[in-house]
């Protein structure tokens, strides 16, 4: 089933999630509902908040940009209670957007490479090292578990200069291609 995407100004977006016990109530349903939401959105990430589920877990589709980015080929992930173990000192500008900004793209500088550690969709553990766009994905997705949005770590005047978009996403004027769930 396809899910509404929660849009910028939801405070769903801006809470710390909470971690995901394994027996929490239709887990695998959750994920293949994630999973449809972000491919229909054409999207490469998608975090539980962002869905309305103020849980730890996200998940990862970067086979379609592989073209561009030769390590996302392959990268499919359900992340459950994803924790960042690792960061390299490098880091990379590169143009960002996000299903919950609709028509917002920016210039964003990430760390180039990164350990995570997180569980599947059958509660397995997993430690896996990430790079390039791969380590964009996860950690954009990350932020949103931790309440913070692509926008927080763009420069004060690029955020000014969005602001007319901003307060259209507010105020549920944005339009997407997608389901979108705005502020009322």
């Amino acid at each position: 089933m396809i899910l509404p995407i929660y849009t910028y100004g939801q405070p769903i977006l801006r809470k710390v999630t909470e971690p995901v016990p394994a027996d929490y109530p239709n887990l695998k349903q959750l994920i293949e509902d994630m999973f449809e939401t972000m491919e229909k959105a054409d999207g490469v990430g998608l975090a539980a908040p962002q869905v309305g589920h103020s849980i730890r877990m996200l998940v990862i589709n970067g086979d379609s940009i592989k073209k561009n980015y030769p390590e996302c080929e392959g990268f499919i992930r359900v992340m459950i209670n994803p924790e960042l173990l690792e960061e390299s000192k490098e880091k990379v500008s590169l143009e960002e957007g996000c299903l919950s900004f609709p028509g917002i793209h920016e210039k964003v500088i990430r760390t180039k490479q990164i350990t995570i550690k997180y569980y599947d969709g059958d509660f397995r553990e997993h430690i896996e090292a990430l790079d390039g766009f791969a380590a964009r994905i996860a950690l954009h997705e990350l932020e949103h578990l931790e309440g913070h949005v692509f926008i927080d770590t763009i420069s004060p005047i690029r955020r000014q200069l969005n602001k007319g978009k901003l307060n259209s996403v507010i105020r549920g004027k944005a339009e997407a291609k997608y389901k979108i769930k705005p502020v009322r």
